[in-house]
């Protein structure tokens, strides 16, 4: 059995500069941005991109894990820090204007919380959402916020459809907040 070795901290300052740098550019370019330009603007060299990432998929697959996980850890703090039928209607938004500024996550995400299964390691990248989602829904429901009949995945999938009638109508978004007041409505116990 082979032993993984820690990753050395210039090699792991590399890595998460690479992530960060094609967030951006993927928000930017879509799926198509310049492998160059993101190890430029990372201050690497195109080896150094390919080491830690060997094809686009990969560091595109890269990307939206660490995009899903990010928004996935805010489920935790705006529920510690508003009531739940708020901390639910605030991580929502949070959710779809990040899927709408990360083009292509939408794709991923629509995918695995549609019962696909995409290729690599996104198959389980919404496990985060679907586990962040769950306790919010569940102390939403709890609380008397939310109808008890509510299932965290009907929540993710209906957010997929909220950003994705948000980015049709244009306006990077500007409509996720009133699609999910109406969404909620409908929600609501």
């Amino acid at each position: 059995m082979a032993q993984v070795r820690p990753m050395r901290a210039d090699a792991r300052r590399n890595h998460e500069r690479l992530l960060k740098v094609a967030v951006e550019a993927f928000a930017t370019y879509g799926e198509g941005a310049s492998l160059d330009d993101i190890a430029k603007r990372a201050g690497v060299g195109s080896g150094t991109l390919y080491r830690h990432f060997p094809t686009r998929r990969a560091l595109l697959e890269a990307a939206y894990v660490d995009r899903i996980e990010s928004i996935a850890a805010r489920a935790a703090e705006l529920g510690e820090r508003l009531p739940p039928g708020e901390a639910l209607v605030e991580w929502l938004n949070e959710l779809g204007a990040g899927m709408i500024q990360l083009r292509g996550l939408r794709v991923l995400l629509g995918t695995a919380v549609g019962g696909g299964t995409p290729a690599g390691d996104a198959t389980d990248c919404c496990d985060p959402l679907l586990r962040a989602v769950a306790r919010l829904v569940g102390a939403a429901v709890e609380a008397g916020a939310l109808r008890a009949d509510v299932e965290p995945v009907d929540v993710l999938r209906l957010a997929h459809g909220v950003a994705t009638a948000s980015e049709l109508a244009g306006g990077e978004g500007a409509h996720v907040r009133r699609y999910l007041e109406l969404l909620m409505t409908g929600l609501r116990a």
